[in-house]
């Protein structure tokens, strides 16, 4: 009798966007990466590892084909044209589109099961929730709760997605957006008019500009703003865009970690202004 054909898990993976390549180093399964993003920034030693084949919303498809991936791995309509060229090439694509911290965990349980690691991919997930919980349980602690606004883009100006969020409440604020962090796409989380800012009246100011360096000058200069108590106090913080505008394990370790630490120095600070 002829064996029966078993599952053969893919050795030859390419990760288009840095996610991915993150949760498989750290379920140590980073032997099965052969490409990934010029973009990717961690973990660090990938860019020294891999090859580059990819940018975020164009890829060098003859590069891949060289590599002869049995799995690419992508995220979000914006790999949609990347997707579609591979799919009619043969090549075996599985893009994620995960936009929020249940999604992300969901995302290393379903990559996991991908390679036939699930116990691993389990195990990371339970970390990252026990690290979540940590910070959730030492911001119920803090003796007042500051207004956080986050900003993805300068201009036009546009607030922060889902899981950054998310990972403000749980570190202890309040998004000063919560009704557009819902919306995936960009253009549907522009402010449109500066002043909406200013009516807010954030006692904190993030700024993630998505790869590239904050200018300070160009916000404490925008009309108004003087008057927004974050402005006034000097309460102004960049968290670097690779460290929480990515939906995978940095954002939910050191991204809400820096979170963190801004929001409970202003709680602590606040408190004894108040006392």
């Amino acid at each position: 009798m002829n064996q029966l054909p078993q599952p053969k898990w893919p050795e030859r993976i390419i990760c288009l966007t840095e996610e991915t390549t993150e949760a498989l180093y750290l379920m140590e399964e980073d032997h099965r990466i052969i490409g990934i993003s010029a973009y990717t920034m961690r973990p660090e030693r990938a860019r020294r590892e891999k090859t580059k084949v990819s940018a975020y919303i164009t890829a060098r498809t003859e590069k891949i084909l060289e590599l002869k991936p049995d799995l690419v791995l992508a995220f979000s309509d914006m790999q949609a044209d990347i997707v579609a060229d591979l799919i009619k090439e043969g090549v075996q694509v599985h893009c994620f589109n995960h936009r929020s911290i249940s999604e992300t965990l969901q995302m290393i349980r379903t990559l996991s099961g991908l390679i036939g690691q699930p116990e691993k991919g389990e195990k990371l997930v339970t970390q990252l929730q026990s690290n979540l919980a940590n910070i959730q349980q030492q911001a119920t602690k803090l003796p007042v709760r500051p207004k956080v606004y986050f900003e993805e883009w300068f201009d036009p100006i546009i607030t922060g997605i889902g899981w950054v969020s998310e990972l403000i409440e749980i570190a202890g604020g309040i998004d000063c957006y919560q009704e557009f962090a819902k919306q995936s796409l960009a253009k549907n989380r522009i402010v449109a008019d500066a002043s909406d800012v200013i009516a807010k009246q954030p006692d904190i100011y993030i700024a993630s500009w998505c790869g590239r360096k904050f200018d300070k000058e160009k916000v404490i200069s925008r009309d108004g703003w003087q008057e927004i108590p974050a402005i006034k106090n000097d309460d102004i913080y960049e968290v670097n865009s690779t460290d929480i505008l990515q939906p995978g394990p940095a954002a939910l370790t050191d991204g809400v970690a820096q979170l963190a630490n801004i929001i409970s120095q202003w709680a602590e600070r606040n408190k004894k202004q108040s006392n």
